[in-house]
């Protein structure tokens, strides 16, 4: 046992180019690590072709269309460049779009070795060969769904490339094209992996472990899909911190809305749950989407640790109070980590400033058993916003000598909340902004950051100690 626990124990380049017909491919990689790098990449160009109009052109339209009465096919190009190093992965990402209820079959998607057809100009009596490898398939697609196709095999690096899908079915599927903003199918590319780390000549061990995250993430709109663009440059650990998907949690929604925006970074994440997951019996959804690595079903909280950092993700779902399972478990897993800092999140937020939730005593039992071992950090969602507090003890009161600094980072995708009265030691808040909260945990402190989506400009960074 470390001597803060003893103290708490007595206290108590080139151009790739990508050609899908009638359905939206997504590149996505693998969990993202200190040296590999992730792109994404939006069309240059898309349409598709119908036969029974063979010399209209729908370079224009808002969709991406896949059928077989009539026959319908689509085609994407992606310009990528910049792109240094091997690819590993490689993803097409499509979006199905809200106007058609879903279908049967979302295409076959093949490589297109003609890559210079015009978005304005072709039609179906000019339509480039479908004449390359087949990438993948498609099955049952839904509204609103996300989806991917691997195409590793056809981004090799820097380049050119087309894709066009088809459709055996006559129960077409219709995917957003570039035309639709921010549903735009996405071309994701991964190049580099981890490597081994290697000390210095001081034996100096790897890089400072990063945490980055947020809450209240994935819904039919389009705020979880720039979030999960920021993930995708960023290396480390993910944290979720509650109502990962809307509106009821069910596997449905994981499969069709999480999966295929944060999802690509599940093989890093380390979850907590939030009432929309309970939205489901039991959060059967949630546990069997995460698995092991959100804790015992059921229990949902657990620990783990990040260089000389302590993390512990808790559940606000299930009984907090004093003397229960989980505020017991909380004393236990404490008083037996041997590391100098803690951080801990769940998410119901005890200290908010938010106008629809207000602060959840009933959690106060878990802060208080980090305070009384002297924890640094808690992080909260709940509320769709941004916030942060000054160190504080359990009841509210500023403490820069042994309290938690907190925040609110609900702005992970779903629509964004108003403020109502500010409460005391609020230091920092936005409601315009999705972003993700990152940390950098050094040996005794940590640096923290609001990183905004593209194309918005908050930020909110700073640095701490650790107790």
């Amino acid at each position: 046992m470390g001597t803060r626990h003893l103290r708490a124990a007595t206290t108590a380049g080139t151009a790739l180019t990508l050609i899908v017909a009638a359905v939206a491919i997504v590149l996505t990689t693998s969990a993202n690590t200190a040296a590999a790098a992730v792109t994404t990449f939006t069309p240059v160009a898309d349409t598709y072709v119908q036969s029974d109009t063979a010399s209209t052109n729908y370079g224009t339209a808002a969709e991406l269309d896949v059928d077989n009465s009539p026959v319908r096919r689509l085609f994407l190009r992606f310009t990528v460049s910049g792109v240094s190093g091997t690819v590993t992965g490689a993803k097409l990402r499509l979006r199905h779009s809200a106007s058609n209820s879903g279908s049967d079959n979302g295409g076959t998607f093949k490589a297109v070795s003609n890559t210079t057809w015009s978005e304005t100009g072709t039609t179906w009596n000019n339509q480039p060969a479908l004449d390359g490898a087949t990438l993948g398939s498609l099955g049952s697609v839904s509204s609103n769904g996300w989806y991917e196709v691997d195409v590793t095999a056809l981004v090799t690096g820097n380049g050119t490339f087309s894709v066009g899908a088809s459709s055996a079915s006559s129960d077409g599927a219709y995917w957003d094209s570039r035309e639709s903003g921010a549903d735009s199918p996405q071309l994701v590319v991964t190049t580099g992996t981890a490597p081994s780390p290697s000390p210095s000549a001081s034996g100096a061990a790897a890089a400072d472990p990063v945490l980055v995250g947020a809450g209240d993430i994935a819904t039919t709109g389009s705020g979880d899909t720039a979030t999960a663009a920021l993930l995708d440059g960023i290396s480390g650990t993910v944290f979720t911190i509650g109502d990962n998907v809307y509106d009821n949690g069910t596997a449905s929604e994981f499969n069709s809305l999480y999966e295929p925006t944060w999802g690509r970074h599940k093989a890093r994440t380390r979850p907590a749950p939030g009432n929309h997951d309970y939205n489901t019996s039991g959060a059967t959804g949630y546990y069997n989407y995460f698995g092991s690595v959100a804790g015992p079903s059921g229990r949902g909280y657990y620990s783990y640790d990040l260089g000389n950092w302590h993390i512990v993700s808790l559940n606000s779902n299930i009984s907090m109070s004093a003397g229960s399972a989980q505020e017991s478990w909380l004393r236990g897993d404490l008083a037996a980590s041997t590391k100098s800092c803690t951080l801990a999140y769940w998410h119901h937020p005890l200290f908010t400033s938010g106008a629809n939730h207000a602060p959840s005593t009933s959690t106060r039992p878990l802060y208080q058993a980090l305070y009384d071992y002297n924890a640094d950090v808690v992080v909260f969602g709940h509320n769709h916003q941004y916030e942060r507090f000054a160190p504080m003890n359990p009841a509210g009161t500023l403490d820069n000598a042994r309290g938690l600094r907190s925040f609110v980072a609900g702005m992970g995708g779903a629509g964004l909340y108003s403020f109502g009265t500010i409460q005391p030691n609020s230091q920092a808040r936005n409601n315009n902004t999705f972003g993700v909260l990152k940390f950098t945990l050094h040996a005794s402190g940590y640096d923290w950051q609001f990183v905004p989506q593209a194309g918005k400009t908050y930020n909110d960074s700073g640095t701490g100690s650790c107790h």
